[in-house]
């Protein structure tokens, strides 16, 4: 009897029967080259990757390693002094301090701390408080301290104060040299003056060091290389001697206050070498506070700025037609007082007081600066003889001065002045075209040095402690112009002005001079001549028995009456020469 509880059992198997197995998974063959496939790929995608890695990467992954673990300094060098050729500091560098507060972490409350900095930071403690109160953090309060200021702000010993440290350019003689040093902006790179140009001589070279880097980012010191803080003691040195521009700052100053006028420019030149001893142009500017100057005061317009020479052009015509042999120096030239050219009008300046001379020698011309006389002299040359000799002056090349910015002269097209007679006519007197005052005191160099244009410059070179040269600029070429037998006749005729009544402002007892005045009319930008602007000018050469110096004034826009180059430069001109002669200890004239 079956029990319900439990299932009725089968019969036992057959022992004949072999046991069951299970049949083998056999993988289907596209199966297969799928996974091979991927296998396949991922190796040649980590082989192209190593490839990838090892060789066309490796540069860049090796230099971002080594930037890694290196890293890369340049300690900052002060810049070298500017001095003057005696060695009068100009331009150096002092160390200063920018003071920041932070009130959140001020011991005191901010009233206290306002009046603990308001003596040493010399402010009043209310405006103090008043910035103190701008932002709890990071308030700047005073720039350019001096190291005894910021011992005095250590030495009240309180915390939410930093003093960050820095080097600021110092100019020590102010105004006095500014529009001949320049400036250095807050990143300490010159940008107007010798401080822009002379850049390359001022910075001292010091290369950029490699040093390794520990894991922990420190700097690994026995990779810094020794002598890293050593440098050179050598400073710039300048052909400008302070004492003289001392003198002709100050009493350019005054003259152009006296006169009211827009500006005016003071130039001593050595004229064997063309050395500037003095260059000085009013107004000018602080380079200590430069931000506070209008832009147009950091050039230097005696070597920027065009300007038409007037009479003191005329000693340079006159070598002219000597040297073209057109002339010579016994010839006379006939004042009429009033010529006509062209329809154009041409008259001495007092001709309705005077009217015409008749014949007039050489040194009587100038004495007299007779523009008539001038045009009949330059009419016994050729045009293109003239043209060409004025080409050959390089007026229309800038003077290869260190100062930046310096200007070409403008003088009018071939065609224009060889077949316009009035040009060649304007040109005699010193109008219808423009130069700087640089370059004319580098031609008025070349009749005094025996003919030779030598090149104006400033700076002598590069000197050490012991004041010995150790480099020099070799960029200062010479050119003949004039024969020494020209520049002899010229230089004798020049005398008679400073001995004429005209000259009497300029001369000096006991010394025989040579010089020139001019009174030009300044062009209009519309065309033609303003009636009522002016600039004189007057230059002087000494000592005449063998010209070692050129001293030049030009007066822009001078108001008042009785406005001409000797009656508003000549004095000036005296002035200047009288401490040259003492700073330089000339000797009075032979007899």
């Amino acid at each position: 009897m079956s029990n319900p509880d439990f299932p009725a059992t089968s019969s036992p198997p057959d022992s004949s029967t072999p046991p069951l197995t299970p049949r083998p998974y056999r993988l289907q063959p596209r199966r297969l080259w799928i996974v091979w496939g991927l296998l396949a790929a991922s190796l040649a995608g980590l082989g192209f990757n190593l490839y990838r890695l090892q060789i066309l990467r490796a540069p860049d992954l090796m230099e971002q390693a080594r930037n890694q673990q290196m890293t890369y300094m340049r300690p900052y060098i002060p810049r070298r002094e500017i001095v003057d050729r005696a060695g009068n500091i100009l331009a150096t560098d002092r160390l200063v301090y920018t003071l920041y507060a932070h009130p959140n972490q001020f011991p005191v409350s901010r009233e206290a701390m306002a009046q603990q900095l308001a003596r040493p930071l010399t402010q009043d403690a209310e405006a103090l408080l008043r910035t103190l109160k701008v932002r709890d953090s990071g308030i700047p309060l005073a720039a350019n301290l001096s190291e005894e200021t910021a011992d005095q702000i250590r030495d009240l010993k309180l915390n939410g104060l930093e003093l960050i440290r820095q080097y600021s350019r110092l100019y020590p003689q102010q105004e006095l040299v500014s529009d001949v040093v320049g400036y250095v902006d807050l990143d300490h790179k010159g940008q107007a003056g010798l401080e822009y140009t002379q850049e390359k001589a001022l910075e001292r070279n010091l290369r950029t060091l490699q040093m390794s880097r520990a894991g922990n980012g420190a700097l690994m010191p026995d990779h810094i290389p020794s002598g890293l803080l050593g440098f050179d003691d050598q400073r710039l040195q300048l052909t400008v001697d302070m004492r003289l521009q001392r003198v002709a700052r100050s009493l350019l100053k005054q003259q152009v206050e006296t006169y009211k006028a827009k500006r005016g420019a003071v130039l001593v030149m050595n004229v064997n070498d063309g050395a500037l001893l003095a260059l000085a142009c009013e107004p000018t500017f602080d380079p200590n506070e430069y931000s506070k100057f209008d832009l147009t005061l950091f050039k230097n317009w005696a070597v920027t700025d065009l300007y038409e020479p007037g009479s003191t052009f005329k000693p340079i015509n006159i070598a002219i037609a000597l040297e073209a042999g057109a002339i010579q120096s016994n010839d006379t030239f006939y004042d009429a007082g009033k010529i006509e050219i062209d329809t154009w009008e041409i008259t001495n300046h007092d001709y309705e007081s005077v009217g015409g001379r008749g014949d007039l020698n050489l040194g009587e011309i100038l004495s007299y600066s007779s523009n008539v006389a001038m045009v009949d002299l330059v009419q016994q040359m050729d045009p293109k003889v003239y043209y060409e000799a004025l080409k050959n002056l390089d007026l229309t090349v800038a003077p290869a001065i260190e100062l930046p910015g310096a200007a070409a002269g403008q003088l009018k097209s071939a065609d224009q002045f060889i077949y316009s007679p009035v040009e060649a006519a304007t040109t005699a007197f010193g109008q219808g075209f423009s130069l700087t005052p640089l370059k004319l005191a580098q031609l008025q160099a070349a009749i005094a040095n025996g003919g030779l244009l030598v090149t104006p410059h400033l700076v002598r070179g590069l000197v050490d402690a012991e004041n010995t040269l150790v480099w020099e600029p070799t960029d200062h070429p010479v050119k003949r112009v004039f024969s020494p037998a020209t520049t002899e006749v010229v230089l004798d005729q020049m005398a008679a002005v400073i001995d004429a009544p005209s000259g009497q402002s300029a001369r000096i007892s006991g010394y025989r001079l040579g010089g020139k005045s001019g009174t030009a009319e300044k062009a209009s930008p519309d065309g033609g001549y303003f009636s009522d602007r002016k600039i004189v000018s007057f230059f002087t050469i000494l000592p005449l028995e063998s010209p070692q110096y050129l001293v030049l004034v030009v007066i822009d826009e001078p108001q008042g009456e009785d406005l001409f180059g000797s009656t508003v430069a000549a004095p000036l001109v005296k002035s200047v020469t009288e401490a040259l002669i003492a700073i330089e200890g000339l000797p009075p004239s032979s007899p």
